[in-house]
């Protein structure tokens, strides 16, 4: 049974390392990723990138396994990358050519014959909405089309997963909802797996489903979105008009935990009754609650959340949720 479970996963890692001389990139990786929709985040040097190129077999592992589509990364990089496309974070396209001649150029290269390669570049510059600009320059497409065309040549082969670098990179509003649509269409109608770094926190919570976060070369957290936000402690967002200090000073002194923006603060939510300290507070402290709901944390303060309680070193991913929390981080 758990070898067939393992044999269903989009990846999977087992202490996986990777040493760059005396420096070590990815600290004993253990790690099964179902297929759908993934976020991968962490701050900057955290490991990433070193992930992503072995799990490509474009690296190889110091020690430890690994396992994608099924595939051995030490022995079958090449057939794992036949069946990935790569949407990158920098600019990889030629400004001298036209939209449908680059998405067909990038199907050559990856082996497909010339007359399969343009029909296939119509359908996808279509599927991502460059339909009518497919023979315009590339140097003449604003910043939304030419992601739109980076999109197009990762997808001009069917990939199984497709991995994208800041997707919505300089996109304005518009540009941003059609990626981002696109990206979710392609995990829900498309039956493919999306594996998107986004620094922009909304963006992933509009496509993915999970969340692999690595942190120092570690995977700190692994879950369902909807699994993480309920383990998050609720709060209650007030407003208050008339000394919001001496109010966080008698909410602490009540052993409440504030966390206060201006004169906007949210209250850790111990019960029902904490509703009714909140307002006993504003009474001796002599202030105005102009506003009271309970506040539903997103991605992005869970995210910040995290990057706080590990600058704390904590000892163990169960400490970055809620305080107690003992379910599995899997």
């Amino acid at each position: 049974m758990a070898s067939d479970a393992v044999e269903e996963m989009l990846i999977t890692a087992r202490s996986m390392k990777k040493m760059y001389g005396p420096h070590l990139a990815l600290d004993d990786i253990n790690l099964d990723i179902p297929h759908g929709a993934i976020g991968i985040l962490g701050p900057n040097g955290a490991g990433k990138s070193t992930f992503f190129k072995c799990l490509l077999g474009l690296i190889k592992t110091t020690s430890g396994t690994g396992r994608v589509l099924g595939h051995d990364i030490r022995t079958e990089g090449h057939l794992i990358r036949s069946k990935i496309g790569y949407m990158p974070e920098y600019d990889s396209l030629d400004p001298g050519l036209s939209a449908i001649d680059q998405v067909r150029y990038s199907g050559e290269l990856l082996g497909m014959n010339p007359d399969a390669a343009t029909q296939r570049a119509h359908e996808v510059l279509q599927y991502v909405g460059l339909k009518d600009q497919r023979y315009r320059k590339i140097e003449t497409f604003s910043t939304g089309m030419k992601q739109a065309a980076k999109l197009a040549c990762a997808l001009i082969h069917d990939p199984e997963i497709l991995i994208c670098d800041e997707p919505t990179n300089g996109l304005d509003q518009r540009a941003r909802e059609f990626m981002l649509q696109t990206l979710r269409k392609t995990v829900m109608e498309g039956g493919r797996s999306v594996l998107m770094s986004s620094h922009v926190m909304d963006d992933v919570e509009t496509v993915c489903d999970r969340i692999v976060m690595i942190h120092k070369g570690k995977i700190v957290v692994h879950r369902s979105i909807d699994d993480m936000v309920k383990q998050v402690e609720k709060e209650i967002e007030i407003s208050v008009w008339g000394g919001a200090s001496q109010m966080e000073s008698e909410l602490s002194s009540r052993g409440l935990s504030v966390r206060r923006m201006g004169r906007n603060m949210r209250v850790t939510k111990v019960d029902d009754n904490t509703y009714t300290e909140i307002l006993s507070s504003a009474a001796k402290a002599g202030v105005q609650v102009r506003k009271m709901t309970e506040y539903e944390p997103d991605l992005e303060d869970i995210f910040l959340l995290i990057m706080d309680r590990l600058g704390e070193e904590v000892r163990d991913t169960d400490e970055l949720m809620t305080t107690g929390h003992t379910g599995d981080d899997k």
